[in-house]
C-alpha cells in the first residue's frame, strides 16, 4: 500500500497533461546532486578476511524483506512516470547475442541517444532533460561500431570481458581482452569472476582476480559480475561481494543474463546492503547492476525502491546504478505513452533493434 506521503503526492495531479513541463516532477535523487558525476573512484586495498567472511545471511528473512518492496511503496501518476525517467537513464542498453551484427549495434545506439519517442517526449514535457541510456553493453568485438555510433554522445560504451559468460578462459586472455577493448574505446568494463574460487572458499584467489582486473581497467569504470544464480547461497553472494569491492570493485554486478538465475530481489537486498556496509566501513559509494530477466517497468521500479530504501538517494543515478536490459525499454515507453494519452499501445510502436 502506498505511504500517506505516497498517496498524497500521486492525488496532487488527476487530470491528463495539460501543461506537462509544470506538472513533472523532479526525478527521484535530482534533488541535492549532479546526477552524472562520477563519484571517486573505489582504490580497493587488502583483503580482510575477517571482514569478508563475518557476514552471515538468513535467507528466509531477506526473501521477507524483498517481498515488501512492491508492496510498502507504489508510485503512480506523474510521479510514477518520473521514476520511470529515472530507470531509463540508469539502464545499460544491451545486446549479447551470438547474432549481433553491426547494423543491430547502430541501431541499439540510435535508440540509446533518444530512448523515447520524440511525440511522447514533447507530451510529457522532458525534452529540456535531454534523457539518455547510462551506457551501451556490447560484446568486444563490437566496441569499436558502437563508440562511432556514440560520438559526442557522452554516452559510454561498456564492454563484457574476461571470457564472458563463463569467465574459464585462460586468465592472461582475460586481461589480454580486457585492454583490447579499453583501446578500443571502451569506458566501463564488464568482467566475470571465477565463480569456483566463491564455490570452494578460495577468498584469496578471487580478491587476486578481481585486483588484477582493477589494475588492468586503468581510469575505466570496472562492473564485477558475481554470477550469483551460481553462488548456491546468498551468503556466498555476501561474501563474494565484500571480497569484490575490498578488490576495488567499482559496481558489483548480479548476472551475465545467460544463468538459468539472474537478478532477484532476494540478491538485490543481500547485494546493496554489503554496498552500505562497505560505505560505512570505507566511505567509499560502489555501485549496483542487477542485470537478466529484468523486461516489466515494475521490475525496475521495484529495484529503484530498493535502492532508495536501503541506500538512499544518491544510488538513484547512473553513476551508482544500473539496470542491465533491454527488452525494458519497450515496457517503459509503453508506461509513459500510458500516463500521457490514457491507452496502452502495442508493442511494435516502440521498436527495438
Amino acid at each position: 500500500m502506498p505511504t500517506t506521503r505516497d498517496r498524497t503526492a500521486g492525488e496532487r495531479v488527476a487530470a491528463p497533461i495539460a501543461a506537462p513541463a509544470a506538472r513533472m516532477p523532479v526525478v527521484p535523487g535530482e534533488r541535492g546532486v549532479e546526477v552524472h558525476r562520477r563519484p571517486p573512484r573505489n582504490p580497493g586495498g587488502p583483503l580482510d578476511l575477517d571482514w569478508a567472511l563475518a557476514v552471515r545471511v538468513n535467507r528466509s528473512a531477506v526473501e521477507r524483506r524483498a517481498a515488501t518492496l512492491p508492496t510498502r511503496r507504489t508510485v503512480k501518476k506523474q510521479w510514477q512516470a518520473a521514476w520511470l525517467l529515472r530507470a531509463i537513464s540508469c539502464m545499460d542498453l544491451t545486446t549479447l547475442q551470438g547474432d549481433d551484427t553491426p547494423g543491430n549495434v547502430r541501431r541499439l545506439c540510435a535508440k540509446a541517444r533518444r530512448p523515447i519517442r520524440d511525440d511522447l517526449v514533447e507530451a510529457l514535457g522532458v525534452g529540456h532533460l535531454g534523457i539518455t541510456v547510462g551506457a551501451v553493453c556490447v560484446y568486444h568485438q563490437l566496441v569499436p561500431v558502437a563508440v562511432e555510433a556514440l560520438a559526442g554522445s557522452g554516452i559510454p560504451v561498456a564492454a563484457v570481458s574476461t571470457g564472458f559468460p563463463a569467465g574459464l578462459n585462460p586468465f592472461r586472455q582475460r586481461l589480454e581482452e580486457m585492454r583490447a577493448s579499453l583501446e578500443a574505446g571502451a569506458r566501463e568494463i564488464d568482467v566475470v569472476i571465477t565463480r569456483g574460487h566463491v564455490l570452494t572458499g578460495a577468498w584469496e584467489a578471487l580478491h587476486e582476480e578481481v585486483r588484477a582486473f582493477r589494475e588492468a581497467c586503468g581510469d575505466a569504470c570496472l562492473k564485477v559480475i558475481l554470477g550469483t544464480g551460481e553462488l548456491a547461497t546468498l551468503t556466498n553472494v555476501a561474501r563474494a561481494s565484500r571480497v569484490a569491492m575490498l578488490a576495488g570493485a567499482d559496481f558489483i554486478k548480479t548476472s551475465t543474463g545467460k544463468e538459468s538465475v539472474n537478478a532477484t530481489l532476494p540478491v538485490g537486498v543481500v547485494m546493496v546492503r554489503q554496498i552500505r556496509e562497505f560505505h560505512e566501513r570505507s566511505g567509499v559509494a560502489v555501485g549496483f547492476k542487477p542485470a537478466g530477466g529484468i523486461r516489466a517497468a515494475k521490475q525496475a521500479l521495484e529495484y529503484l525502491y530498493l535502492m532508495k530504501e536501503e541506500l538512499g538517494h544518491p544510488w538513484l543515478r547512473p553513476a551508482l546504478l544500473r539496470l542491465g536490459a533491454s527488452a525494458l525499454l519497450t515496457d517503459i515507453e509503453r508506461q509513459l505513452e500510458h500516463f500521457a494519452t490514457g491507452r496502452y499501445s502495442a508493442a511494435y510502436r516502440h521498436p527495438m533493434p
